[in-house]
């Protein structure tokens, strides 16, 4: 398993190293967490074409019937286990792909995970944009979601290797930023080419291989971190490396840390026994469940559904996509609130105020629906536009606490 090297604290709060923001941290971690716009682009994209009538008519003529008849229940219109397995693949296959990701983060390095990620995911790019069958697209969704598997494991701890110790927090969050401005990016492509018909939706999952072009040459330019490079016994490139990020030569204290971190990690022979000692359980217990809490918040079905969500309750095609770009505004300015107020407010705050934001918003938009959305109705224009604004609400307080702060 990778290295974990943490500031011990003392009375006066975390232990401080020497060193300064250097312009090469600052491009490194642009380019590293291109790998979250890979992630993000796709969930946004993948919402919007399987609300877009040609890529259902395309592939699944079944929901688009169903979709276009006044009489069918709402709640019905999209359940298809084919579409469900297109929606499920790439989260079912990052999962298991994250595993092995992990083996190679700590065998092979950062960088090497990082391009092992690109290259997966333009593979699936090409794939899906190009699908004539149902076997292409849940294929090339595979190979997506084993990209986003090995991206989400290296490119965190990428991030937080090189960060200085007192921005490693909001360098952290630039991750997840960049998930928000890919989903933004993808609604406003949904938007655009939703009237490029028939072909409009190819061009939507094509241009998903732009971020990860650019992830896949950017990590071709990064160095691997000093962590990485001491964990693998490259001792002297890793304290070479380690001045380099830092723009200063006196790191030993920081240096003899991080040796130390990777003495006991290899010492380690069995560490998932190690993690069930008892004295270990509230780490292990408290780490599971705010992993699990952040996907139960529901956040993944609200961005990926976005588009449908809003068609559903009776916006037309196109003004359910300028909803969802409205939602991914939202989404990337909330983040930015995160990446100001974490290292000042701290993060069990923004973590607990969102819980009573995100609870107060859902219960209102349940309510709501129960109401006003019955088996084939629409909903009148001003609950609609209230639906939205609840849905903004609940997107902007996960965006500052539990989508950032949950990791």
């Amino acid at each position: 398993m990778p290295a974990m090297v943490m500031s011990n604290a003392g009375p006066g709060g975390a232990k401080k190293f020497e060193g300064r923001i250097t312009i090469y941290v600052v491009i490194c971690g642009i380019i590293a967490a291109t790998g979250g716009l890979m992630f993000g682009y796709d969930i946004g994209i993948s919402g919007g074409v399987t609300s877009m009538d040609d890529f259902l008519e395309e592939f699944f003529p079944v929901v688009y019937e169903r979709k276009h008849k006044t009489k069918e229940d709402n709640y019905c219109k999209f359940d298809n286990q084919n579409l469900q397995l297109f929606t499920s693949s790439l989260y079912l296959a990052a999962l298991v792909a994250s595993f092995i990701a992990s083996k190679v983060c700590t065998k092979h390095g950062r960088r090497l995970t990082m391009q092992a990620a690109s290259i997966f995911f333009l593979v699936g790019v090409i794939l899906n944009a190009a699908a004539v069958n149902i076997a292409m697209l849940i294929i090339g969704r595979i190979l997506l979601g084993i990209g986003v598997g090995f991206a989400n494991q290296a490119v965190p701890l990428f991030l937080s290797e090189i960060a200085p110790v007192h921005i490693r927090g909001a360098l952290n969050i630039l991750f997840q930023l960049d998930v928000t401005i890919g989903i933004f990016v993808a609604n406003i492509v949904n938007y655009l080419v939703s009237n490029i018909h028939p072909w409009g939706w190819r061009l939507a999952l094509g241009l998903a291989g732009v971020p990860a072009t650019m992830l896949c040459l950017g990590s071709m330019v990064i160095a691997e971190t000093p962590t990485s490079l001491i964990e693998r016994e490259m001792l002297m490139e890793g304290l070479a490396m380690l001045k380099k990020i830092r723009g200063t030569d006196n790191v030993d204290a920081e240096y003899e840390e991080i040796l130390h971190a990777c003495e006991m990690a290899r010492q380690l022979k069995q560490p998932c026994k190690n993690l069930m000692k008892r004295s270990r359980r509230p780490q292990l217990v408290i780490a599971i469940v705010m992993q699990v809490f952040q996907q139960f918040t529901g956040i993944n079905a609200i961005m990926f559904y976005a588009p449908v969500l809003f068609q559903t309750i009776g916006f037309k095609n196109d003004a359910s996509l300028l909803s969802a770009v409205i939602t991914g505004i939202v989404n990337v300015l909330s983040t930015v609130v995160s990446v100001v107020l974490v290292d000042k407010v701290g993060r069990r705050f923004l973590l607990l105020e969102a819980c009573g934001q995100m609870l107060i918003t859902q219960v209102a938009i349940g309510g709501i629906l129960l109401v006003n959305l019955k088996a084939t109705n629409e909903l009148g224009h001003g609950v609609a536009v209230w639906v939205v604004v609840l849905v903004c609400l609940f997107v902007s307080c996960f965006a500052w606490s539990w989508g950032p702060l949950g990791g």
